[in-house]
């Protein structure tokens, strides 16, 4: 593809995010991850009881708390303590089950949205799209988990490792660079896959790319400057109350929507220009073997 068709699709991305009332969406997927945050990190906290790591569960809400605003992280780490002490060891039960189904809703809200951003019409039954829902969740999950760990672990983990797996101290000394490398790719991973499976839409898995390293990049500095806003100039908890927190949160989970979206919008104008490029370059060949053929005859 062309820098022409690459500027074309540039452009239409920017049309599309108005005529799909992109920010409403947004806005829309936002309420839907609120709502699955706390089961999200209620189920977290059940398998991360199972790893063989100390802590690992304070790591990631410290982590966490890197991200998110202060007076948020106030709210999940309540809500967490009281669900968590007042029915520990229980939610692998039926209640497990609500547990899923609420922290899928999200991912389900987002398999819509992105059909919206494709431009294309779900024609799947509902079980084949909430049994997706629940498989993103898992998967994307489990692959930002990952991602999250790396990062979790520092610089020094890597010469533990060498250690039990009897490796290099070549590898111990790149394990500084590696652990960045494995997050970054681990996060745009997460993201190629909700781009790949979500939308009714036949791709190939390379074509995600795009969208996904941009919308990673991009998604990373939003959060940081809002992280610097949140700190020095946004005082939520003046204005809000006790909500404040959530209301700050909301607005995280607006843009990291947003951002989501806007790859999807990339990626689908990218596929038109590409299957436009084939079509142009088919009708060429077809034509040259037309001429070849009359000339011959």
């Amino acid at each position: 593809m062309k820098f022409a068709g690459f500027k074309h699709a540039i452009e239409r991305s920017y049309q599309d995010l108005v005529r799909h009332h992109t920010f409403q969406v947004s806005a829309a997927l936002s309420y839907w991850f609120v709502l699955s945050v706390f089961p999200g990190l209620i189920l977290l906290a059940a398998l991360l009881g199972f790893v063989p790591f100390p802590d690992l569960f304070n790591h990631v809400l410290a982590l966490m708390s890197r991200l998110l605003p202060v007076d948020s992280m106030r709210i999940v780490n309540s809500v967490l303590g009281d669900v968590l002490s007042s029915h520990h060891g229980t939610w692998f039960s039926f209640g497990l089950l609500g547990t899923i189904w609420t922290a899928s809703s999200a991912f389900d809200a987002m398999i819509e949205a992105l059909n919206i951003a494709y431009e294309v019409e779900d024609d799947r039954p509902y079980w084949k799209t909430r049994l997706l829902a629940i498989g993103l969740a898992a998967i994307t999950g489990g692959l930002l988990l990952v991602a999250m760990i790396v990062t979790i672990v520092g610089p020094h983990f890597g010469f533990w490792l060498a250690d039990q797996l009897s490796l290099s101290s070549t590898f111990a000394m790149l394990w500084p660079v590696l652990r960045w490398t494995i997050a970054i790719v681990f996060t745009i991973l997460a993201v190629e896959v909700l781009y790949y499976l979500a939308p009714n839409v036949k791709q190939r898995f390379a074509a995600t790319l795009p969208g996904a390293a941009l919308s990673v990049g991009v998604w990373n500095v939003l959060t940081l400057l809002l992280g610097v806003y949140f700190r020095h100039f946004a005082h939520f908890n003046r204005t809000y109350g006790a909500i404040g927190g959530l209301i700050a949160m909301m607005v995280w989970l607006y843009w990291t929507s947003w951002i989501l979206l806007v790859g999807a919008e990339i990626n689908g104008e990218l596929g038109k220009e590409r299957k436009k490029s084939s079509e142009v370059l088919r009708d060429h060949d077809l034509e040259g073997h037309r001429i070849v053929d009359r000339d011959a005859a």
